[in-house]
C-alpha cells in the first residue's frame, strides 16, 4: 500500500504510537498530523514513584505514560485503547479494536487494502524476558518493555510483512513474518483499523 511515512523523530522521541495512526488516518483521507494527534492523545497523568526496588506508575491502556516529547524526563507510550478513542474522534463508528485476533483476521482487512496500527518492538522479533519490567499502576501489576514500539503495517505475504517504519523512514519494509508476529504476539496482539466503506 502507498500509505503516507511519517517520521517520529525529531517531534515525538517517544510518539511512534501517534505517527503511526497519523499514517493510518491520512491514508484515510483524514486531514490529521502527528504532532495534533500528539497533543489530543489521552494523557496518564500518574506519577513515576520508585519505593523499596518496585516501580509505581500510570497504565498505557488508559493514556499515554509519560513525556512524549523529550527523553529528558521518564517516559513510555501509550496501548490500543486510547488510539482506538482518538481514531474514533475522526472516523466515528469506523473503527475497529483488532487487539486479541488472530493475525488471519488482520489479513482480510490488508488484503482490501486497508492498513493496521500495531504494537511490536523495536527490533520486530521477540525479546527475551530480561527485556521487561514490571510496573505497579493503580489498576494492578503490568509487565512492559522500553523497547516497545509502534508501527503502520501496509501488507503481507506468505514470508513477510510489509510496514512504514517511522524510525528510518522506509515506506513497506519487509521482515520476515514469523519474527515479526511473534513480537506483536508477545506485546498483545495490538492492532486498531478502521472499517471498509
Amino acid at each position: 500500500m502507498d500509505a503516507p511515512i511519517i517520521k517520529q523523530f525529531p517531534e515525538l522521541p517517544r510518539g511512534c504510537e501517534v505517527t503511526s495512526l497519523a499514517m493510518l488516518l491520512q491514508y484515510k483521507g483524514i486531514k490529521t498530523n502527528k504532532i495534533t494527534l500528539a497533543n489530543n492523545i489521552k494523557k496518564n497523568s500518574v506519577p513515576l514513584k520508585k519505593e523499596s526496588g518496585k516501580i509505581f506508575w500510570g497504565d498505557p491502556n488508559e493514556g499515554f505514560v509519560g513525556d512524549m516529547y523529550s527523553y529528558k524526563n521518564p517516559g513510555y507510550g501509550v496501548y490500543h485503547k486510547p488510539i482506538r478513542e482518538l481514531a474514533e474522534k475522526y472516523i466515528p463508528g469506523q473503527i475497529i479494536d483488532l487487539t486479541g485476533r488472530d493475525f488471519v483476521e488482520l489479513q482480510a482487512y490488508l488484503s482490501l487494502g486497508i492498513p493496521i496500527w500495531i504494537i511490536t518492538n523495536t527490533t520486530y522479533n521477540e525479546l527475551p524476558d530480561s527485556a521487561f519490567v514490571k510496573w505497579f499502576t493503580p489498576n494492578g501489576e503490568i509487565k512492559i518493555t522500553y523497547k516497545e514500539h509502534s508501527v503502520l503495517i501496509t501488507g503481507y505475504d506468505e514470508k513477510a510483512i510489509y510496514f512504514n517504519d517511522l524510525i528510518d523512514g522506509m515506506k513497506n519494509k519487509l521482515i520476515s513474518k514469523g519474527e515479526f508476529l511473534a513480537a506483536w504476539k508477545q506485546m498483545g496482539s495490538q492492532a486498531v483499523t478502521y472499517l471498509p466503506d
